[in-house]
């Protein structure tokens, strides 16, 4: 009987995280797992074993947590009770390598259909190849990216055409640049200093950079253009 109410807790719960709003749904599932129906909850989404050894060092910390395999996806739910989520995003990276991604506290069981997609949402934010669990009100600018993929592939034909024309090196060598420049808060004697080139070198790049995309980095607007561009190709072409 304890087998068949398990089972029937994580139907339950499944047809939570996919958004399903019927009548009492929450509350079943709340009795069949013994969770509270209005606690506050995060959803977990990590890549396939990411997830592994996760589960039991959070039962150790005092965390209570619902595991769901699907395809390559792990989906962790966690009670959070009042904890905040970055004690959670800490835990995670500390036990397991990832990528995965946390979306926003969700009030009660019936948010879990919205807590869960907006965490693949912050899964997506993690370019090919990397590690680390990353929350998505970390990732709003590229979420909004990954989310569209028809818009963000017309924004990097319109902003970065020019420069994905150029010879595989050269072009990475003037991402690279930006990427660093933006990463310093826009000081290119920073930014020299983490590329191993001077200052001068990096000014030049990013001039050579503007010309290409006839786009100012001192135009509040346009830069946001071009930051927007530089995600959406690593996000979305990458997967391509």
């Amino acid at each position: 009987m304890r087998g068949r109410s398990d089972e029937r807790g994580r139907v339950l719960l499944d047809a939570l995280l996919e958004g399903r709003c019927e009548p009492g749904l929450a509350a079943r599932a709340a009795s069949c797992l013994g969770l509270d129906e209005q606690g506050r909850y995060v959803v977990a989404v990590l890549r396939e074993g990411g997830g592994g050894p996760a589960g039991a060092a959070m039962d150790a910390d005092g965390l209570r947590l619902v595991r769901r395999r699907r395809g390559d996806r792990e989906i962790v739910v966690v009670a959070l009770g009042d904890r905040e989520p970055a004690e959670l995003v800490e835990l995670l990276a500390r036990r397991c390598p990832g990528p995965g991604g946390t979306g926003p506290v969700a009030d009660g069981l019936a948010g879990l259909g919205t807590a869960r997609r907006l965490a693949e949402v912050a899964l997506l934010t993690c370019p090919p190849g990397t590690t680390g669990i990353v929350r998505l009100e970390e990732r709003l600018p590229a979420a909004l990216v990954v989310s569209q993929p028809e818009l963000s592939a017309l924004l990097v034909a319109d902003v970065l055409g020019p420069l994905l024309a150029l010879e595989a090196a050269d072009r990475a060598l003037l991402v690279r640049t930006l990427d660093a420049w933006l990463e310093c808060g826009g000081s290119a004697g920073r930014a020299a200093g983490r590329l191993y080139c001077h200052r001068n070198t990096v000014l030049n790049r990013l001039r050579r950079l503007e010309r290409l995309t006839s786009r100012s980095l001192s135009r509040p607007r346009e830069m946001i253009e071009m930051t927007l561009a530089l995600d959406a190709f690593r996000l979305t072409t990458a997967r391509s």
